[in-house]
């Protein structure tokens, strides 16, 4: 068996992206693949193919990441031929020798179908996909809800009990630290035993600087003594906008003031004139998904996020 990676073989890209895929977990198209690699959100060395003695292909592994990252972010594409007899070993072999030449463990983010739990072929496939993950050290597991909103729902009305206003870094930078205590978000949780609230929100702040989106679209939510309520931070994907951040401090919360902030963002975006608005929360923060709910969002699909704990 050879792992390698398409800049080492000049015929790898070519045979990468038009890779015969089978099983029920949707593939990328070939069209799509090279629209990534064309702007530099796929790369040569961060696809990687597994093949048999005869030059067989049998496996494929695409990672992603911005077009300014210096590594990837996120394994993408995970596919092991369905005559394989054992798809954990071959996927485990692959995810092995690409971490160890990328230097690196990026989250893998597996798209699923809402209703995949009840689809015995996809619980196969999500199956060994899950174990090859865990045995190459993507044993934290997250799954979140895929949102949707476009102008076919009306932009949630504002309710009047806050007001959003521009901040300072430090008092952005104070509203994460505080919207993260007690929070529902799993992620949150699982940092906030590793680190200290402050230097979470600090990488909070950097990755949504680094996003997309404009740091002139955040806002300060606040009641109406002027107190801060909690805090909008509108951003956006390389394809779309997306809510991004928000939440509210503990003390303000379970007045439905969620929804304020939610649809500040929403509106904000459909003032752009936005036509995809994407967004997702974990399954277990029903509060927050109850709030996408009541604005017109839609689930999409499911996303399993795999990932290794701690530092990787």
């Amino acid at each position: 068996m050879r792992f390698f990676s398409a800049a080492a073989d000049p015929t790898a890209l070519t045979r990468a992206t038009a890779y015969p895929a089978d099983g029920p977990v949707a593939a990328l198209t070939t069209e799509k693949i090279h629209e990534e690699l064309a702007a530099g959100q796929f790369r040569p060395e961060w696809v990687w193919l597994a093949e048999d003695d005869d030059g067989q292909l049998l496996a494929r592994a695409l990672w992603w990441g911005r077009a300014d990252s210096e590594r990837p972010i996120a394994l993408d594409c995970l596919q092991v031929r369905s005559t394989v007899t054992d798809p954990v070993a071959l996927a485990t072999g692959l995810l092995d020798a690409a971490h160890a030449a990328l230097g690196t463990r990026p989250l893998y983010n597996l798209s699923l179908p809402a209703d995949w739990r009840t689809r015995p072929e996809l619980t196969e496939a999500v199956a060994w996909r899950r174990e090859a993950g865990s045995r190459t050290g993507l044993t934290r597991e997250i799954e979140r809800l895929r949102y949707e909103w476009t102008p076919e729902a009306e932009p949630p009305r504002a309710g009047g009990r806050l007001t959003f206003r521009e901040g300072s870094d430090e008092e952005f930078l104070e509203a994460f630290v505080r919207v993260s205590a007690g929070s529902l978000d799993q992620a949150t949780q699982d940092e906030l035993r590793e680190k200290d609230a402050r230097q979470l929100a600090e990488e909070d702040m950097r990755f949504y600087l680094d996003c997309p989106g404009e740091r002139s679209w955040w806002r300060l939510a606040e009641s109406p003594d002027g107190t801060t309520a909690g805090l909008a931070v509108p951003s956006a994907t390389p394809y779309n906008r997306n809510v991004g951040y928000l939440g509210v401090v503990p003390e303000q919360r379970g007045k439905g003031l969620i929804d304020e902030i939610l649809a500040e963002i929403t509106r904000f975006h459909a003032a752009e004139g936005a036509e995809l608005v994407t967004a997702t929360t974990d399954t277990t923060n029903v509060p927050m998904a109850a709030a996408f709910d009541r604005a017109g969002y839609e689930v999409t699909e499911i996303r399993l996020i795999l990932e290794a704990p701690g530092p990787v």
